[in-house]
């Protein structure tokens, strides 16, 4: 069974990270939470579950504004073709999350590590960043240097990479 956003709250908690949650209406789009979420400081977010052409499954974290270049990523992260979505089962199944809740937290769920977290390096240039804490109802606010404790500690080493405003892929 995937874990609670309170057993994520716990976990935190265990590892001595400091975290804030607002609780709002659900959301499944950058566009929806922009609205919801008023003056929370830090920097928001999108969340791309991608699998490559072996079926390699990537969580790509982004600045919401981010523009990827799904046809190129591939190449700079080393996957096996270009990406596309993995399905909603697939989601749940390994990350333990829905789709419109995908977060990095999701990583307490992949205990088999078959999950590549990759961050954008200019999201990391924040000090607060925000999640979803596994469900869309509810966003936390965590220090970039303790999302990365959180990721270790859940087996997932970031990658932290500069992942938008790459080159279209001419072909």
């Amino acid at each position: 069974m995937p874990k609670t956003p309170d057993e994520l709250f716990a976990a935190l908690d265990a590892l001595g990270i400091a975290h804030k949650t607002i609780t709002h209406p659900p959301v499944f789009t950058v566009e929806q939470a922009a609205a919801l979420r008023g003056e929370m400081p830090g920097a928001h977010t999108k969340n791309l579950f991608l699998r490559d052409k072996k079926n390699a499954l990537y969580i790509v974290v982004a600045l919401e504004d981010a523009v990827i270049n799904l046809k190129s990523l591939h190449r700079v992260l080393g996957a096996t073709g270009r990406f596309s979505f993995a399905s909603a089962d697939l989601l749940l199944e390994v990350w333990g999350v829905t789709p419109g809740s995908v977060t990095p937290f999701g990583a307490i769920n992949d205990t088999e590590g078959r999950v590549t977290v990759v961050l954008a390096a200019d999201m990391m240039a924040y000090s607060t960043l925000n999640y979803h804490p596994l469900i869309n109802t509810m966003t936390t606010s965590i220090a970039r240097e303790d999302l990365v404790k959180f990721l270790e500690s859940t087996g997932h080493t970031p990658r932290i990479e500069r992942i938008s405003g790459l080159p279209t892929d001419p072909g």
